[in-house]
């Protein structure tokens, strides 16, 4: 078996995330970075056809209409909200959600947080 490996890197949005008044106020910059596994054996040897491969454009757009248009008191909500996200599609066999925060913290570049899941 083939298992296909889609890693999205990056991916740079803005979202209210936080608790403190000032985070529910006033977007802040978050990165994600998103990994899904899913077999591509149709895909990549019987086929050469859309249908028979997992659309990484139509999970991005839906990861991004999530984070934008969110509101997220904790870090752990938006990954898990992110993560639920990427594993709809039925052939999905893992996925891996990392949201870093970036100056949340005063002396550190970023916070991070990542959770998995697998079927």
């Amino acid at each position: 078996m083939q298992n296909a490996i889609i890693n999205v890197t990056n991916l740079r949005l803005r979202t209210y995330i936080g608790f403190n008044p000032e985070e529910r106020e006033k977007k802040q910059d978050v990165v994600v970075n998103i990994e899904i596994h899913y077999p591509a054996d149709t895909a990549c040897v019987n086929h050469d056809e859309v249908e028979h491969a997992l659309n990484y454009k139509t999970v991005t757009k839906a990861v991004i209409k999530l984070v934008e248009d969110g509101h997220f008191l904790l870090l752990e909500k938006l990954v898990a909200d992110i993560l639920t996200e990427c594993h709809r599609h039925s052939s999905v066999t893992y996925a891996k959600v990392k949201v870093d925060k970036p100056h949340a913290l005063r002396f550190a570049d970023s916070v991070s947080l990542t959770l998995d899941w697998h079927r």
